[in-house]
């Protein structure tokens, strides 16, 4: 019976282990060398928590749980917007992030380590290391990026295409409004990191990879009867 209790604790805190915390995708101008192509946009932030472990593997518009973003600069005269500048910033769900037309693409290689984090050379050379598109369609807006990191250590962030208007179509092309040439040091650049504890929390109250093991607490809560009743058994005889 003890063995069984013991097999039983180590199984839960092995699945709490390996359970899906949140991850943060966080990157800024601030990590890279900025060369304007087409516009003055040189200011940009980018956080996105992840419901999804720290592992291995490929990661084609995995479950997201907050994007916020801010895309700041000014625009040359007759982009399709006609604005001299914009500062846009967004603070949606995972979830309505992707029903307004946005994607996001990675993938993990085998040997990273994961003690800090991910930095640009842990992920594969899909074509690209990092695809984060922005688009939103009907929503009215001209700005949202398109963000794209390659593994020759150079990136771009530019306008997506997206569609300002569904009825009588206004579709704006990439890079329409803002191209942002971007340069940076694979080996340096952090990608990736665990979700500090408060945000990690705030997640398991809204579904976190922890439910599981209340599986394991009950079977150990039924094992430590047994086992009491069995004492008690033994006693009384």
């Amino acid at each position: 019976m003890t063995k069984s209790l013991i097999a039983i604790v180590f199984l839960c805190f092995f699945h709490l282990a390996v359970s899906a915390e949140p991850i943060r995708l966080s990157t800024s101008n601030l990590d890279y060398q900025i060369t304007n192509v087409f516009g003055d946009v040189d200011l940009f932030t980018i956080d996105i928590d992840l419901d999804i472990p720290l592992q291995p593997g490929l990661y084609d518009n995995p479950t997201i749980l907050n994007v916020s973003y801010r895309v700041f600069g000014s625009l040359e005269p007759g982009t399709p917007s006609g604005f001299p500048q914009f500062d846009l910033q967004r603070n949606i769900s995972g979830a309505e992030f992707y029903q307004q037309g946005g994607s996001l693409m990675f993938e993990i290689a085998d040997n990273a380590d994961f003690s800090d984090g991910i930095q640009a050379d842990e992920l594969v050379d899909n074509g690209t290391i990092l695809t984060l598109n922005a688009r939103e369609v009907g929503n009215g807006r001209f700005h949202p990026p398109i963000f794209e990191l390659y593994s020759d250590g150079t990136g771009r962030i530019q306008n997506s295409n997206n569609v300002h208007t569904v009825d009588s179509l206004l579709e704006v092309n990439f890079g329409d409004e803002y191209i942002t040439d971007l340069e940076f040091e694979m080996t340096t650049t952090a990608l990736f990191s665990a979700v500090d504890e408060n945000a990690a929390e705030e997640s398991s109250e809204r579904g976190g990879g922890g439910s599981i093991c209340w599986s394991f607490l009950l079977l150990i809560t039924m094992l430590l009867k047994a086992k009491s009743q069995t004492l008690r058994y033994r006693v009384s005889v």
